[in-house]
């Protein structure tokens, strides 16, 4: 893997979940090679071969985080913080160093156990939590679609010991992937170690974006059998599928007690979301 520096531009970026006004991606570019990410389609190097850090890091950071007020930064929109460059680069570490200096707070999604190492910097943050990312319950079926990411059983076993250590976590299944996710058996997996639980469909904007021309070749080579009804499912909001799975989850929310957000297009929790955690 080939790392380089990037452009110069902010490191903050607008976030658009409700909860956080700033997003923090320490890289440019993934490691995981998830064939669904939406991050794809605005990608400026081609990430099988090349990742991008930020030049300056911490000089530019510490610039720009002095001329805000102290608050909970997102990290892990566009890019996974603990892909395996942070091992050498520590860009993630070297950022959640600043934002225990200056007081601010991070909320963090990773598929990847290596957050473990900054247990100590989230549990001296005030509002922190840590997440992590799982959206297939079988290991062959998820090596298809996210081939260098670590598995699901790792990623657990990292949130039981940040759950263990009293930092606060959650549990994103995403995307779900009509007909191969299975949503309550993931939910069941992890509804002992995360604080809460958020279930997002496969979202794609158009069938021109490479995301979609990435998950649709896979469908035709491994699926066939679902491949073509898959192009109507994802790309209506209201389709049938996503209103059934809804249901089921609203029913399994209130006869578990969980704390489930279900965001599946026009089907959502009876409670109003308030941005992942």
């Amino acid at each position: 893997m080939e790392v380089s520096t990037c452009s110069s531009h902010p490191i903050l970026q607008p976030c658009g979940l409700e909860r956080f006004t700033y997003q923090l991606d320490p890289y440019k570019g993934c490691e995981h090679r998830c064939s669904y990410c939406y991050a794809l389609n605005h990608a400026e190097t081609d990430w099988s071969r090349e990742i991008r850090t930020h030049q300056d890091f911490t000089f530019h950071l510490r610039s720009e985080l002095s001329a805000l007020v102290p608050q909970t930064m997102y990290i892990g929109m566009n890019t996974d913080p603990y892909q395996p460059v942070e091992e050498e680069h520590r860009q993630t570490r070297q950022a959640l160093e600043l934002l225990v200096e200056l007081s601010f707070s991070a909320s963090i999604l990773t598929k990847s156990d290596l957050v473990l190492r900054d247990i100590e910097l989230l549990k001296k943050m005030t509002d922190s939590s840590a997440g992590i990312s799982l959206a297939f319950q079988v290991e062959e079926i998820r090596q298809l679609f996210e081939p260098l990411a670590p598995p699901n059983v790792m990623r657990i076993a990292a949130l039981q010991k940040l759950k263990e250590a009293s930092v606060e976590t959650y549990a994103l299944i995403c995307p779900v992937m009509p007909y191969i996710t299975d949503v309550e058996a993931l939910i069941e997996d992890v509804a002992s170690v995360a604080d809460t639980i958020w279930v997002y469909p496969l979202r794609m904007k158009s069938e021109s974006d490479q995301n979609w021309h990435n998950v649709y070749a896979l469908l035709k080579s491994c699926f066939p059998e679902i491949a073509e009804q898959y192009r109507e499912v994802i790309f209506t909001s209201d389709h049938p599928y996503w209103l059934d799975l809804g249901c089921k989850l609203e029913d399994a929310r209130l006869r578990g007690g969980l704390n489930l957000r279900v965001e599946l297009g026009k089907q959502r929790s009876s409670e109003r979301v308030k941005g992942m955690r």
